[in-house]
């Protein structure tokens, strides 16, 4: 089942992304086809990162809270505010969903 998982930087959160970006990506890296897609939501310029978004392919919410959890950009305290919600793939689907 897909899951979004919106997570919204703090304010201040600049700093703390860049210092875990390697770590956070090694680890999104290493959950392999499980992270569907992801990126940064941005400023309204596009170039200040402000929070994220994975789609994750995961057995149900737990394992998405968990996956979550263990990022090493919410361990560094960088999420003012982490959402998950069921999500379906609607609009230009990969062929075998």
């Amino acid at each position: 089942m897909l899951f979004a998982l919106m997570c919204f930087d703090n304010d201040d959160g600049l700093k703390t992304r860049i210092a875990n970006r390697e770590d956070h990506m090694a680890y999104l890296k290493s959950l392999g086809s499980k992270i569907v897609l992801g990126g940064p939501y941005t400023s309204s310029d596009g170039e200040k990162p402000i929070g994220s978004l994975l789609i994750i392919d995961a057995v149900d919410e737990d394992e998405v809270k968990s996956i979550a959890a263990n990022d090493p950009y919410a361990k560094a305290g960088l999420f003012k505010k982490v959402e998950t919600l069921p999500w379906k793939w609607t609009v230009n689907p990969p062929q075998d969903q």
